[in-house]
């Protein structure tokens, strides 16, 4: 495995030039790069290229995994007919070995090198090149090292960069697009007045090479970017992380300073997260019920109780912390890896296309991973009664209790009304207080079967009820003060 350099044919290392033209056959990661036409004209029947496997395959990791398939057998095949060479550089034949060229430094960015790196099947030898930071770090004038800088990358750059004031080298800004979906992660970071510069370099080390100064504002309008674009952004401000670190420093001071805060334990604290936690709720239904249109104090209401909830967490972190339990690090570090765990069809090899499929998964590594011996452990008794049947319901289903169906449902309901309204279910007719009980369970619990039917969570639905019951109240109340 070789590395092309970072631009013309000028930087490609001798070292890989004589493995690409004494290899029995070379290959090239893809043939965009400025310095493949020139190599190519110098290797014996030239450099097969895997482009076609970007266009065919269904995701990046489908052409990672197909390059690394044919390097093998073009090796192994290589192989059977002479014997290969000892080190990079030593004892190399026509017969006996393959050679397979990557854009830049083999060692920067290069997935398919640590792949076939971990390949048992063949032999690996590595000829490291320059890469696009060597130019970067020249043209910037800075030491990598010395500044602290972080390499990411453009297509993941909203979760890479999270937390991050920089300085950050963002490589593969390919496509306006992308430079604008950084920009506006960016945005989400920088104050109102924040002025923020950065630097986009293109097409270093060739003849029309830029570095250009731009306004945060111009990243996706000031050239025309592709695979050799790569953006230098010296700081970032206000990020996430650093909020959260404000925050968490904030409660450590009122549990010192205020005689409210240092007297709180988490059981007083816990009415007041139930009180948050309902606030929330209310703020969401608001937003949600005027959607699309939602009027912005609406998001802004949401957006101070989604703090409020989240001073809730803090505090509770805090206070095991002083008890000595776990800090607030440990619990997003364990929420963290439980998500993880809990999505293998997003993180591993596990196929699910459905929600529905992502929830049986979920329900199965959730009973495994706790050591249940039941789906139901661990549901809150204390939930609403309509949020508790729903949520015994979908157990129910996880399992494979085949649960009435909208037709039978409609029956079942119809029969409690029935009996309801006879007297024998109706204690004020004299009729048994229990069963009259029995049946409005009964309905009730067919009413929350149905609402799941149609994809209606019953408390959401009552509450939304509720909410416009007020509205009638209180509109009757003006009408009648009149």
């Amino acid at each position: 495995m070789v590395g092309l350099g970072p631009a013309g044919a000028e930087l490609v290392p001798e070292a890989a030039l004589e493995a690409l033209t004494t290899a029995q056959r070379s290959f090239v990661r893809t043939a965009r790069h400025p310095a493949v036409d020139a190599v190519a004209q110098m290797v014996p029947g030239g450099l097969e290229s895997f482009d076609r496997l970007y266009e065919s395959a269904g995701t990046i990791d489908e052409v990672y995994a197909g390059i690394v398939d044919e390097l093998v057998a073009a090796a192994i095949a290589a192989a059977d007919v002479g014997e290969p060479g000892v080190g990079a550089m030593a004892g190399r034949e026509r017969a006996g070995f393959v050679a397979y060229a990557v854009p830049g430094s083999p060692f920067v960015a290069e997935r398919t090198v640590l792949l076939l790196r971990g390949d048992g099947r063949v032999a690996v030898d590595v000829i490291p090149a320059p890469s696009f930071l060597d130019l970067a770090w020249d043209r910037l004038g800075i030491d990598p090292v010395a500044a602290g800088v972080r390499l990411v990358d453009g297509a993941s750059f909203a979760v890479e960069a999270a937390g991050e004031r920089g300085p950050l080298l963002v490589a593969q800004c390919h496509s306006r697009q992308l430079l604008s979906d950084i920009k506006l992660a960016g945005d989400d970071a920088a104050g109102e007045d924040e002025e923020r510069t950065a630097v986009l370099l293109h097409h270093l080390g060739l003849a029309d090479e830029q570095v250009l100064e731009v306004g945060w504002a111009d990243l996706d309008r000031s050239l025309e970017p592709d695979h050799l674009t790569a953006l230098w952004v010296p700081r970032l401000a206000a990020p996430v992380a650093v909020e959260l670190a404000r925050l968490d420093e904030l409660v450590h001071t009122l549990r010192l300073r205020c005689p409210w805060d240092a007297s709180q334990t988490h059981g007083s604290l816990a009415r007041h997260l139930l009180e948050e936690t309902y606030e929330t709720l209310d703020a969401i239904e608001t937003v949600t019920s005027g959607e699309p249109d939602v009027a912005p104090e609406a998001v802004e209401h949401l957006a101070e109780e989604l703090g409020d909830l989240l001073f809730q967490v803090y505090f509770h972190a805090v206070l095991a912390a002083e008890e000595g339990r776990f800090t607030l690090a440990d619990v997003a570090r364990g929420v963290h890896d439980k998500l993880v765990a809990r999505h293998p069809h997003v993180f591993g090899d596990v196929v699910a296309a459905t929600a529905d499929a992502v929830a049986t998964n979920w329900e199965v590594l959730k009973k495994k991973e706790k050591g249940r011996t039941s789906v139901t452990e661990g549901i809150p008794a204390a939930l609403p009664s309509l949020a508790l049947v729903a949520k015994l319901q979908g157990k129910a289903e996880s399992v494979g209790m085949v649960l009435p169906d909208e037709a039978d449902l409609r029956r079942q309901m119809a029969d409690d009304l029935g009996r309801l309204g006879s007297s024998d279910g109706d204690a004020s007719a004299g009729g048994d207080g229990d069963a009259a009980g029995g049946s409005v369970g009964e309905l009730l619990f067919s009413v929350v079967a149905m609402a799941r039917r149609l994809g209606v969570d019953p408390e959401t639905a009552l509450r939304n009820r509720a909410r416009a019951f007020r509205l009638e109240i209180e509109a009757t109340e003006a009408h009648t003060s009149e």
